[in-house]
């Protein structure tokens, strides 16, 4: 029997869980996820990439395409895009399901406080307030499992949507976050629906949310901005410096808002901190440890969510040499050394999350459009 890492035990002594973050049929059937959750793995994340690949690159999904098939059969011939959004939901609902039965251990061991896995809502509707809050309800519903979270994008639109879903105790994983003021308005979101629910007398004890707040991506882009202005001096003191500099000061905004009479009132009433989880912390620069943001950004509450690779990094080794303080005067000396270089930070991030969310769409289209073929062909078969 495969025992806990001690790696992973180390980083949730500190208080951080590792999730992972990948998903697929093989994934599941395989029992490699089964695996990872005896070795200290207690959650996953899933998104409309990783889908993309999982079953429009791969012949893994046909046979549960074809059964699929029947109850689409009246409607292929007109609306072929709707049948596939409908096999693709099926197939996602299926898979994310199955890893929150696998999880479900975890949850019950931890009271509720960790084994989740996450769906989520098309990035079509990124900036559809009421279409998200639809969507969301919908995989809520045919999840129906305490540990499930609906991804959700902190986009205008999307966090008015947050609040709604949280309010009616729909546990949420807010993505796409780059930048600490839009986390701001998330961590208010999340404040304001408990307390609509405890003005209301429903209870708050069993609701669940994560913050995701994307790093590596943050380093891409502020170095490309160096490099196309000729401030080679300043890259080189920030290199691989400025996604954990902008997560820290995120954190530090976390500790703030989960402390206090309005928090301590909330806490009183059955309420979990939204937990800041650190997404995107692959190590994109050969460089640097594929552990880099791993060791850097392990704190208390928080989750860290790694693809393959990074994972196999962390049961080789970390090395927690952080007392746990925010590094909070070193972050601002190396975002204070992007504002005289010139660069717009607040621009940077915006835009991440415009590329972001642009991103996950093209995926999807992209898994449609192979949905469609693998419908076609399938059908044809039978």
């Amino acid at each position: 029997m495969t025992t806990c890492s001690p790696h992973i035990a180390a980083l949730n002594n500190v208080g951080q869980s590792i999730w992972y973050d990948n998903l697929s049929r093989d994934v599941l059937r395989s029992g490699e996820l089964a695996q990872l959750i005896s070795r200290g793995v207690s959650g996953l994340t899933s998104n409309p990439t990783i889908f993309q690949k999982a079953i429009g690159e791969s012949s893994d999904y046909d046979d549960a395409i074809r059964a699929l098939l029947p109850r689409y059969s009246p409607h292929i011939s007109d609306e072929e895009e709707r049948v596939a959004e409908h096999v693709c939901e099926d197939l996602f609902v299926e898979d994310v399901g199955s890893a929150c039965d696998l999880l479900r251990s975890v949850y019950e061991f931890t009271d509720g406080g960790d084994g989740y896995a996450s769906l989520e809502v098309s990035p079509t509707l990124a900036h559809d307030t009421a279409g998200t809050v639809a969507a969301a309800e919908r995989l809520w519903g045919r999840l129906a499992r305490p540990n499930a979270m609906i991804k959700v994008p902190a986009t205008e639109a999307g966090i008015p949507a947050i609040q709604r879903l949280l309010a009616q105790g729909i546990n949420v994983n807010v993505t796409l976050i780059f930048s600490a003021s839009v986390y701001g308005r998330v961590m208010e979101a999340y404040l304001s629906a408990l307390e609509d629910r405890v003005a209301r007398g429903e209870p708050i004890k069993g609701i669940s949310s994560v913050a995701s707040f994307f790093v590596s991506r943050v380093d891409s882009a502020v170095e490309k901005e160096l490099a196309s202005r000729g401030r080679s001096d300043v890259l080189v003191e920030v290199l691989g410096k400025v996604g954990i500099a902008n997560s820290r000061l995120a954190y530090h905004r976390f500790l703030e808002t989960f402390h206090g009479e309005r928090w301590d009132a909330l806490k009183r009433a059955g309420a979990r901190v939204q937990r800041p989880l650190w997404a995107s912390t692959g190590t994109k620069n050969p460089a640097f440890s594929k552990v880099l943001y791993v060791e850097a950004l392990a704190r208390n509450n928080t989750v860290n969510t790694v693809p393959p690779q990074t994972l196999e990094a962390i049961f080789e080794g970390v090395q927690l040499t952080s007392s746990g303080s925010e590094g909070l005067d070193e972050a601002s000396r190396v975002m204070g050394m992007l504002s005289g270089a010139g660069i717009d930070v607040e621009r940077v991030l915006s835009d991440l999350q415009v590329a972001g969310v642009a991103a996950f769409a093209d995926s999807y289209q992209e898994l449609l459009a192979a949905v469609k073929e693998k419908v076609a062909r399938l059908r044809g078969s039978l």
